[in-house]
């Protein structure tokens, strides 16, 4: 079976911001209670064994689900007759034993765990997933070459460490000999009262409390990753507010010259989930404009771009057709 790349859209699709805004805040909900009851908290120690798992689906709860709120589980089904899965399995153990905590690695027989197959909506293996916070994605199927698994699992620890603040598991090689695990201090950061005030006003349906809330996170750290995005898809919602999307639509449709009925449908495109239609739309606006109209429909694509984020590869097609159009 040939490698199918299957896209991570789904962690940072403006249509679950506020899911994936619940989801962290959930998840350090579920890290603070762990570390109240001494046990399974985020920084407590593990021995390098414990980073590959067998699940099945009595313990798929405990041992999945649960353990994403910690650290990224990345997901193998695999069965014994599959040919390629005694490829992809071996390098998936000796990654997760390299990465050192950074993701675990959960195993599922799909002979033994078919409910759990069908769940996933798994169509052949090996296939690859993953739960982050308690949401799962596909990240690829197949055997996969090494290198492209590597940028796969960069990625999702990325999108684990900006969106959710997962920051991995400590690994203790001495927890082998049956020592006792040593708690790790997980400090809080500097603007995470800021952060979580935006989170609560968006929760709130306070946009204009979320949008200064980032703000204020920027003035002092202008390279804060999660709230750039925070911001950007805090405005866009802000924009589309109140909006009537069938006035828009049909201004747009009626006007194709009218900036600013096109700049109005592409946000309810991006809000949408239509992510190529909102780009399609200013790209072609930019290539028909000029002057002023021109750079309004440029600076508001690129604006959508912090939205859905630069690793998107929606974005890297899109700023390509842009170069192409400006240049």
């Amino acid at each position: 079976m040939q490698p199918r790349n299957m896209s991570m859209s789904g962690v940072v699709d403006l249509a679950a911001v506020k899911a994936a805004q619940e989801a962290k805040a959930k998840a350090e909900q579920a890290r603070a209670e762990a570390a109240r009851q001494g046990g399974g908290a985020a920084g407590a120690a593990i021995s390098p064994s414990s980073l590959v798992i067998d699940v099945d689906e009595a313990g798929f709860e405990r041992e999945v689900l649960q353990r994403s709120t910690e650290v990224p589980v990345v997901i193998d089904f695999w069965a014994e007759w599959c040919e390629p899965c005694k490829q992809l399995s071996p390098l998936l153990d000796r990654l997760a034993q390299e990465y050192n905590g950074r993701f675990l690695l959960a195993k599922i027989d799909v002979d033994a765990n078919q409910m759990l197959m069908q769940q996933f909506g798994v169509q052949g293996i090996p296939a690859v997933f993953a739960v982050v916070a308690g949401q799962a994605l596909p990240l690829f199927q197949g055997a996969a070459p090494e290198a492209q698994i590597r940028q796969t699992l960069d990625q999702l620890i990325q999108v684990g460490e900006e969106r959710f603040g997962l920051t991995g598991l400590v690994v203790d090689p001495g927890a082998e000999d049956g020592q006792a695990p040593a708690a790790a201090e997980v400090p809080a950061g500097p603007y995470d009262a800021l952060l979580e005030a935006a989170v609560r006003a968006l929760d709130a349906g306070d946009l204009a409390g979320a949008v200064q809330a980032y703000r204020n996170v920027l003035s002092d750290d202008p390279a804060n990753t999660e709230a750039k995005l925070g911001l950007a898809q805090a405005e866009l919602l802000q924009r589309v507010q109140g909006l009537d999307p069938q006035q828009v639509r049909k201004d747009a449709a009626d006007k194709p010259a009218d900036v600013r009925a096109q700049i109005a449908a592409a946000d309810l495109d991006l809000v949408g989930g239509h992510v190529e239609d909102a780009f399609g739309r200013l790209i072609d606006t930019v290539r028909r404009t000029a002057g002023d109209d021109r750079d309004a429909a440029r600076v508001r694509l690129l604006e959508l771009f912090e939205v859905v984020g630069s690793d998107d590869p929606r974005v890297t097609a899109a700023r390509t057709a842009l170069a192409r159009v400006l240049f």
